[in-house]
């Protein structure tokens, strides 16, 4: 009885003491949650048990003592990071905060001579520099490693952020051209797998992070977005492995699953043009006829609905990056965006017919049938 006493006094004065430093540190939204769930819980658990209070008063204080690590920031100057896909959206704005706080800056660009490189040179940091790199191009990848070799020396690369990558049109799966499907799978997994085993040499020298752009497309499935999300899935997978092997290098891998934010990787009326024609010209007689051209040719305009429906607002995603390379415990998964929590939660949660429902009368940005559904008759 004596040792229950003692171990629910020490966990109590444990609690008080972990409040005292966080509200001297600053006094954060996880600190008061932890605060009001430990007063609650204890003052519930000490009528049933010394013991559960004290267990309860304990893990509060290692929840505070863990979001006050997750809150503390490295010294940004001094440290070197990589970022693919900077000629706009995320990676543009990655580029121009972090030159900002002081990192140094390698800008990887698939046009160096392009409007968002141009708008990054007129910055004029001497911090931010501006390279020709496409990522699937493997001369250019040695290239970029070999330049970046010489800038940064012994002291290693500390961050490398995988931020490129390619939409191409939403369409069913049995529609999507095997050519588009490879693409997607080439830059927005290979290149990034090919990246990191190029990278990692430079990474272990500095113990520093690896933060993998991934999509809600690959947690959730999605209509229309079969070949993507496998892509984004896959990188996923791969980035979740790649994590606990590095944890013995003292390399840490994040993941960024944005939701919802509007960036250029929805494309222009011309592209969506020339994902119409590369669906129309690779179709069988057989789905033509099924589908339709009509709807084929009504998958594009989805893509102008759906940026119309995303935040232009990119700031919690870039937030998230910054935090993920400069945390002093950066978490293994962020997912900004609003609907970041929910379709995840009701895609584990719900009856997959359930789910499936869902997906089809919300998630499917199309507003014409195919051909074959239509009256019950084919085209």
């Amino acid at each position: 009885m004596e040792v229950c006493c003692c171990f629910s006094v020490g966990a109590a004065a444990l609690y008080v003491l972990t409040l005292l430093w966080r509200y001297r540190q600053d006094c954060h939204a996880g600190c008061r949650l932890g605060a009001l769930v430990g007063a609650l819980g204890a003052s519930l658990c000490f009528t049933v048990s010394p013991v559960l209070c004290g267990g309860v008063l304990l893990t509060c204080s290692l929840h505070l003592i863990c979001v006050s690590r997750r809150n503390e920031l490295l010294p940004a100057k001094s440290r070197a990071v990589l970022i693919t896909g900077c000629d706009s959206g995320f990676g543009h704005a990655l580029a121009e905060q972090l030159s900002e706080m002081g990192v140094q800056v390698f800008a990887g660009m698939l046009d160096v001579n392009g409007g968002g490189a141009q708008r990054l040179r007129e910055r004029g940091s001497e911090n931010l520099q501006v390279l020709q790199l496409d990522v699937t191009d493997s001369t250019q990848v040695e290239t970029v490693h070999r330049y970046i070799c010489t800038q940064v020396g012994h002291t290693g690369l500390w961050g490398l952020v995988n931020n490129a990558g390619i939409l191409h049109c939403p369409a069913d799966a049995e529609l999507q051209p095997m050519v588009a499907c490879r693409r997607c799978m080439e830059v927005n997994f290979l290149s990034a797998v090919n990246m990191c085993q190029v990278f990692l040499p430079l990474l272990r020298c500095s113990r520093g992070r690896i933060v993998n752009v991934s999509s809600m497309a690959g947690e959730v499935p999605m209509p229309l977005f079969a070949s993507y999300g496998a892509s984004k899935a896959a990188l996923r997978v791969f980035s979740e492995v790649l994590r606990m092997e590095l944890s013995v290098w003292g390399v840490k891998v994040s993941v960024i699953q944005p939701a919802g934010f509007r960036t250029n990787i929805f494309g222009t009326n011309d592209d969506a043009r020339r994902y119409r024609d590369e669906i129309l010209a690779a179709l069988s007689s057989e789905a033509r006829e099924d589908y339709g051209e009509a709807y084929v040719s009504s998958l594009p305009s989805s893509l102008s609905r759906m940026s119309q429906q995303c935040a232009e607002d990119l700031s919690p995603v870039v937030d998230e990056m910054c935090h993920a390379l400069l945390s002093v415990c950066p978490r293994p998964l962020y997912t900004p965006g609003q609907m970041g929590w929910l379709l995840p939660f009701l895609h584990r949660h719900c009856p997959t017919a359930v789910f499936d429902l869902i997906a089809m009368t919300f998630l499917k940005h199309t507003e014409c049938e195919p051909a074959g559904l239509r009256g019950g008759g084919h085209s």
